[in-house]
């Protein structure tokens, strides 16, 4: 049995692969083409934790784990070519497809990077569901890593999968409808609607997990050696609103909430976000549902304000003097929206949670303090005047 990750040299990507890795003996074939690491660079930023070659990476695991079985290679998804040789050479039993263009601010930057993003993270999924279907490999489970920002900010509670439409005195169950907020969570919006239409067209088992705002600097594994750490970016482009307050305290400066910070986002820890993912990859094939699965992939939602307030007492306990303080909001959003979103089904998937916020900020400041030099190098990239840029 075989089983590829791609994204693999990504924040979820890389511990995502070092978990299943360790939890199987069957192959684990890594692929990405590092354009992460280029797309922060080209913004000006970088990631607070050093981040190892992934020879490193790979060399790590063996020691550490003890791992034969992890292996990677480099390539871009972007070209059908290169899909159907890989498919081909590796003929998996599943696919975890992790890459992407991750960020909502980048996508927003300009026509050219909308375009971008638009054709990378479409381009590569379109290639990765018609080369399953062309090489005769329908068998093969594909999880895709989609957003819950695909739903907006409804008023109603969020479902874990369909919506209900009614008309003239008659209800169905319907795809979500494509509520997101950026060019790129649009491209996950038409990632869902393809994925449905390959379950339909070529019966490939899928599963769209919809992934929360993830927050944490480790897992189980990646604190077992530093070069086995994952990447953790802060800048406004790529670094998540947590991960940004935190290196702003770490940095000596307030926490900057806009507006009333009273709206509430979906949030999961990195570990629980492994696990899910992990869970899915390793699930018998006699175990798994034959058709497409939607699993929002979130443990609960968070005011950004307690965000805030968490990461002050938090910051605390590590000599941190953190104070919270409210600019005026630069986006046009509810500040009061109260989201609701059900998340039975992938709670059910990892049993339970295993990391809360508070603890996630602990984690998050016992890892940047070893890198506060780093950060205050590059304050300018997480501090509010960069949205004037």
């Amino acid at each position: 049995m075989s089983i590829i990750v791609t994204g693999a040299d990504g924040y979820i990507g890389w511990p995502t692969a070092l978990r299943i890795a360790n939890r199987t003996d069957d192959r684990v074939i890594m692929v990405d083409n590092f354009a992460r690491r280029e797309w922060v660079e080209e913004v000006g930023a970088t990631s607070a934790t050093p981040v190892a070659s992934i020879d490193e990476r790979v060399d790590a695991a063996k020691e550490v784990f003890g791992l034969g079985n992890l292996s990677f290679i480099e390539g871009d998804l972007v070209e059908k070519a290169f899909v159907d040789e890989l498919l081909a050479v590796h003929e998996p039993d599943v696919v975890v497809h992790a890459a992407a263009q991750p960020s909502a601010p980048y996508s927003q930057i300009n026509g050219e990077r909308a375009n971008y993003t638009q054709h990378n993270n479409l381009q590569s999924t379109r290639n990765l569901l018609w080369g399953l279907e062309e090489h005769d490999l329908t068998d093969t489970h594909f999880i895709e890593t989609t957003t819950t920002g695909v739903y907006g900010a409804p008023e109603f509670p969020i479902p874990e999968g369909g919506a209900v439409m009614e008309n003239q005195g008659e209800r169905d169950e319907v795809p979500f409808p494509a509520m997101a907020g950026s060019w790129y969570h649009l491209t996950k919006s038409h990632d869902a609607a393809n994925m449905r239409l390959a379950n339909k067209q070529f019966d490939i088992p899928i599963s769209d997990v919809r992934t929360a705002i993830t927050y944490g600097t480790e897992t189980e594994e990646t604190r077992e050696d530093d070069r086995l750490k994952t990447r953790f970016d802060f800048d406004y482009y790529f670094g998540t609103v947590g991960h940004r307050f935190c290196a702003q305290a770490v940095a000596g400066y307030p926490v900057t909430v806009y507006g009333k910070g009273e709206q509430r986002k979906p949030f999961i820890s990195l570990e629980d976000a492994v696990e899910g993912l992990a869970n899915l990859a390793l699930t018998d094939p006699d175990d798994r549902p034959d058709d497409l699965t939607v699993y929002n992939q979130v443990t609960r939602a968070i005011s950004i304000v307690e965000m805030a307030e968490t990461i002050a007492e938090v910051g605390d306990e590590f000599d941190l003097d953190v104070d919270v303080e409210h600019f005026e909001n630069p986006r046009d959003e509810d500040e009061t929206h109260k989201m609701e979103i059900e998340n039975d089904r992938y709670m059910d998937l990892i049993g339970e949670q295993a990391q809360d916020f508070e603890a996630g900020a602990a984690d998050i400041f016992e890892t940047l303090t070893r890198y506060a030099d780093t950060i205050e190098s590059y304050e300018d990239r997480f501090l509010p005047g960069v949205l004037e840029e």
